[in-house]
């Protein structure tokens, strides 16, 4: 190709990019510099000759850039590295700061993408991760700022109407998945779902650890059946789809639930000139697992299976890690040949956070991989196949608390007995599938003929595909890289983008209003925008999900007694407190969806606010 024109290619590419993304560019205060585009997968195309997935190819590249510029934002403005030598109540702090602005900027992005949906669309989150505390973390640890269950973005018409109706999947015990799912069909309404965790390794990016730290969304073309918010954590397999199938023709089923040995002896028969110890098996690790996974990781050790330790050397050049990310190891799954020549395969086994695994499982078909999950309790006291006997019983039954201590093999009182009755009953209210052996990707799509667009966004490097996190160029200029894996193709986008604002103006931009009315911004100063109400309604969601609860006239009560300290500290509470009568009381039209239920009080509404 000649040089003139491939540069005028390349602007045309620039041009097409900058203005097909512009809502969420000229929100964010950013220049689309340049844009490069690398295929990884699948049969390439020249850009803009046909889309990626089902979306259309203005809705795609939204996409696209709203992971990218989370991911900008989030590596610029989200504090990281700050956690190191902190105690663990300033560390927390620190993780819930880059929560903040992760799910602030992914939000925004959707809210100015949503104004390009087909009329008769929304895209609704099925699933965030951030409602519940990980292992090792306290209760309140685990109320994160998060993009959870029912988020709708969509034009107001139509996210009026679908608000309308997730209040109810959250308040009436009659009205569950089957009735939403059947107006929603009757209304000729098309719900796009998604599974949001927009930031995954939040501690490694406190601590600022130099790979890990990634934005990732999949959107699906229907909406993940689960009828209430949830988060748990689930056990996960993963292995290469070319030994399902061997074990298939043997009358062998593979899954979670199937010993390990088999599953070597599948390995072997599909591979015989594979050496145990080059099958390497990736598994959180550390001492408060034990528990739940000592029993495996002694089951691989028996039959000389190598466990991946943290100073493995992956084909990148990168050392993998275990403490945490049980998403970005699935892309990794397969064989390779070594430097030793010899045939190697990486695997993955243990558990992850549900919508960790409900993303890995989604992705897991397009790059040849068969996985396969269960649901285990949120707890660390029991070994996993214990788990899932335990999730299995019927807590309506007379006599469920022996029946627990038969499974458990030890005597249990009656705080325990109500703990695993509630931690069932969650996992039921949200409709998530629960008769089956094991759960497969199908099972969590009401038409079983689903498709998905998995976008990941890295802050910072990725062991396992090798892709880089953000890149300062130069100035205010950085490159942030993005992946795109549909069933069509794989591709890999890197957009160069500069700041439009000096670094403390883009710092006010990308930070929630209320975090930065938090942090010293004079909110009697601010012109007050129509928007504002949105915008903060958006915010409450986002920071103290927890705290909110959703009435039928389309209220939201703010319950700052169910706000714990650690989330947001007493003074500032009492600071967000006024800074919402504030906008109560001198926009009253605006902001008439808001109750303000103080800390001491219960649901009685004030100031006259119908319930």
């Amino acid at each position: 190709m000649k040089p003139a024109v491939r540069k005028t290619r390349k602007r045309d590419l620039i041009a097409q990019w900058a203005f097909d993304t512009q809502p969420i560019l000229s929100r964010l205060r950013l220049w689309l510099e340049d844009v490069e585009v690398e295929w990884l997968g699948g049969e390439p195309s020249e850009e803009f000759t046909r889309q990626l997935s089902f979306l259309d190819g203005r809705m795609e590249r939204l996409m696209a850039m709203t992971a990218a510029v989370t991911s900008l934002g989030t590596q610029l403005f989200g504090r990281f590295g700050e956690g190191v030598g902190r105690d663990k109540q300033d560390l927390n702090r620190v993780k819930k700061d880059a929560d903040a602005i992760s799910a602030y900027a992914m939000s925004e992005s959707l809210w100015f993408a949503s104004r390009f949906l087909p009329e008769n669309h929304a895209i609704m989150v099925s699933m965030g991760e951030g409602l519940m505390p990980k292992s090792g973390e306290t209760q309140e640890m685990g109320s994160n700022p998060q993009l959870g269950f029912g988020r709708v973005y969509a034009r107001p018409q139509v996210a009026g109407w679908l608000d309308k109706r997730v209040t109810r999947l959250l308040n009436e015990d009659a009205y569950g998945w089957a009735e939403f799912w059947q107006e929603v069909k009757d209304s000729n309404i098309t719900i796009w779902g998604a599974a949001i965790d927009t930031l995954e390794n939040t501690t490694r990016f406190a601590l600022g650890e130099p790979t890990g730290p990634m934005t990732v969304m999949h959107l699906f073309n229907q909406p993940v059946q689960i009828a209430r918010p949830y988060e748990g954590y689930m056990g996960t397999l993963f292995i290469p789809k070319e030994v399902a199938a061997t074990a298939a023709d043997q009358s062998v089923m593979l899954d979670f639930c199937t010993p390990r040995v088999k599953l070597v002896e599948a390995i072997e028969a599909t591979y015989p000139e594979i050496k145990r110890q080059n099958i390497r098996v990736w598994t959180l690790r550390g001492k408060n697992r034990i528990g739940r996974l000592g029993k495996l990781w002694s089951e691989w050790g028996d039959l000389g299976v190598t466990l991946v330790d943290d100073d493995w050397i992956l084909p990148s050049g990168m050392e993998t890690f275990t403490e945490s990310g049980t998403y970005a190891p699935v892309y990794h799954v397969g064989t390779c040949f070594g430097e030793d020549r010899e045939i190697h395969m990486f695997i993955v086994d243990g558990y992850a956070a549900s919508a960790e695994a409900i993303q890995a499982l989604t992705v897991a078909p397009l790059l040849g991989v068969d996985g396969s999950v269960v649901v285990f309790t949120s707890t660390f006291s029991l070994p996993m196949d214990l788990e899932q006997e335990v999730m299995r019983l019927d807590t309506y039954a007379p006599d469920f608390a022996r029946r627990l201590e038969m499974v458990m093999g030890l005597e249990v009182d009656h705080d325990m007995v109500e703990e695993y009755k509630m931690m069932i009953r969650q996992h039921l209210d949200a409709g998530l599938p629960h008769s089956n052996r094991v759960l497969r990707a199908d099972d969590f799509f009401p038409e079983k003929r689903w498709d998905v667009l998995a976008i990941s966004g890295y802050m910072c490097p990725d062991p396992y595909s090798g892709l880089p996190g953000i890149e300062h160029v130069e100035d205010t200029t950085y490159q942030s890289t993005v992946r795109l894996t549909t069933p069509r193709g794989d591709k890999r986008i890197t957009f160069t983008l500069r700041l439009m604002e000096q670094p403390d103006v883009s710092r006010l931009v990308f930070n929630p209003l209320l975090t930065r009315f938090i942090y010293g911004e004079d909110f009697h100063r601010r012109p007050v925008k129509i928007s504002d109400s949105g915008r903060i309604r958006n915010e409450l969601q986002t920071l103290c999900s927890d705290a909110l609860e959703y009435r039928e006239n389309q209220t939201i009560e703010i319950h700052f007694g169910r706000i714990p300290p650690e989330v947001i500290a007493l003074q500032d509470q009492t600071l967000l407190e006024t800074v919402l009568r504030w906008y109560k009381e001198h926009h009253p039209l605006w902001f008439h969806w808001l109750v303000i239920v103080p800390r001491g009080k219960n649901s009685a509404p004030e100031n006259g606010d119908p319930k």
